[in-house]
């Protein structure tokens, strides 16, 4: 399979098992998942062909592990924008952790804090490197440390998806850390 067909498979299985299962007649279970077989005939109906065997590779190629395949079903990792339950445990968060953004977010960021926009919760890295690819996605990175002790110990409440991103409802700005470069340029920092 080549890495254009790769790319456009996975994208269409992010879109349709995170944000918009509907648009083609998919339904998933309380837990994000959908039935394999279900999931092929329903593309296949809607004008997108694939093959099990290039889900499967998609799968098993996928970087950031964006999918979760068990038996006969799959679900997206994290990043739902539609309604599930990935029942993931609460867990005690490292240190710090990080997020990964561009300069021209951070006057919004430092007003509100890190909000989950379309998706149920805010991503977070375990590392600076992580945080720093995700903000380059959308231009020069920024990447932001997060007092994550400071907020277990105040009440905020954390989970790791099956592919080691950490979520958590949102990010006060007062658990950010901000720094400023020569001529106010946003700099990435680490904590």
């Amino acid at each position: 399979m080549d890495e254009r067909r790769t790319v456009k498979v996975s994208k269409y299985l992010s879109k349709h098992l995170r944000h918009q299962p509907e648009r083609i007649g998919l339904t998933l279970d309380e837990g994000g998942w959908a039935e394999i077989g279900t999931l092929i005939a329903a593309a296949a109906a809607h004008g997108f062909r694939f093959t099990r065997e290039e889900l499967d590779h998609v799968v098993a190629v996928n970087d950031k592990k964006r999918f979760a395949v068990e038996g006969t079903r799959i679900r997206a990792s994290q990043g739902h924008s539609v309604d599930v339950d990935l029942g993931l445990p609460p867990v005690t968060p490292p240190a710090y952790l990080y997020h990964g953004t561009v300069g021209r977010n951070l006057d919004a960021i430092r007003a509100e804090g890190l909000r989950p926009m379309h998706r149920h919760d805010v991503h977070l890295s375990a590392d600076r490197e992580t945080a720093e690819r995700v903000g380059a996605r959308r231009g020069r990175p920024v990447v932001l440390p997060v007092d994550a002790a400071a907020m277990h110990r105040d009440g905020h409440v954390f989970h790791v998806s099956a592919n080691g991103v950490w979520l958590t409802k949102a990010v006060p700005s007062r658990y950010l850390r901000f720094s400023e470069a020569p001529g106010g340029r946003p700099a990435a920092q680490g904590g």
